[in-house]
């Protein structure tokens, strides 16, 4: 037997955890929080390749998925596929105020979420006909004050069905609702103080957020226990600030970590506030890229900086 001396030992032990560090810091600690993909990013691949695609997003890092569309599957087949790649589903985006509520909770049940969020809402009696999204844009575009209180009754009726079902309902948030619509109050205050917390959660959209002038810290810090869920995404750097939806000049995202959105300060704020899920979302369609490779580039961001959130 060789026998180490006590300061041998310790130079060891110093040198051993002193690699260690290094590895540590080389490779990426890992992240502080489950880490999660919004599918709609990877939507064209989905549809072509479900199972592939979902096993490609896995193997990427990311843990968990927010379902946005079915593409030719079944909810219950989406979801089979979800868990055999090895994610968890905590959320979807589901058509509320597109459909009946009824038959979107039968989507939320087949695929077994907590959590459902509406992509956008308009006032019940606005639901828009054959005009296609050039319609949805130009209405939202044009929400007064009275249509933001239609839009928090609604936001609480779906909101009250939904808790009767098991199932959390989130508002996601884009633009428009911070446009002034007077006195300095906006569409995105008024959801605020007229839906019911019980009823209604939000899913902050940092990326619109800061786009439309706004800083997410404030609304995580002002409003503590209203946020489940958020979306991280990035603008280019000169991106305008804008409350207006659609048009040629309305901005496009970027990989994360590419753009002007410091996320350390937004992530630890959201922490605090009570967010459970870290949703990565860059709109398609991507440049020099395919949406998969995007995917990747943005988590590889993200887990770099989720250590000092």
């Amino acid at each position: 037997m060789v026998r180490t001396s006590r300061r041998s030992f310790l130079t060891q032990a110093v040198t051993v955890a002193l690699a260690s560090s290094l590895r540590s810091t080389a490779w990426g600690a890992a992240p502080q929080f489950p880490i999660g993909l919004e599918l709609y990013t990877v939507g064209e691949s989905l549809t072509k390749d479900p199972a592939g695609t979902l096993h490609k997003v896995a193997a990427i890092g990311y843990q968990e998925v927010e379902v946005s569309g079915f593409g030719n599957l079944t909810p219950a087949a989406m979801r089979k596929l979800i868990d055999d790649a090895g994610l968890k589903c905590p959320a979807a985006h589901l058509q509320f105020g597109f459909k009946e509520t009824a038959v979107v909770l039968e989507q939320a049940k087949e695929l077994g979420v907590p959590f459902a969020a509406s992509s956008i809402l308009l006032p019940p009696t606005d639901a828009p006909a054959a005009g296609g999204m050039g319609e949805v844009l130009s209405k939202l575009n044009g929400l007064t004050a009275d249509d933001f209180k239609r839009i928090a009754e609604l936001a609480n009726k779906i909101g009250e069905e939904t808790k009767k079902a098991g199932v959390q309902f989130g508002y996601h948030n884009h633009t428009h609702e911070f446009r002034d619509l007077g006195d300095g109050k906006t569409g995105y205050a008024i959801l605020l103080a007229e839906t019911d917390p019980a009823l209604v959660q939000f899913e902050a959209d940092c990326g619109w957020m800061t786009t439309a002038g706004v800083d997410p810290v404030h609304y995580f810090r002002t409003y503590p226990n209203r946020y489940r869920m958020i979306h991280v995404k990035d603008f280019p750097a000169g991106t305008k600030v804008t409350t207006t939806m659609g048009g040629a000049s309305f901005p496009h995202p970027t990989e994360l970590g590419r753009g002007h959105i410091d996320y350390k300060p937004i992530l630890a704020a959201a922490r605090h506030a009570g967010v459970e899920h870290f949703f990565v979302e860059q709109d398609p369609p991507m440049v020099g890229m395919t949406p998969l490779e995007a995917a990747e580039v943005d988590y590889t961001y993200l887990k770099s900086i989720s250590a000092q959130a």
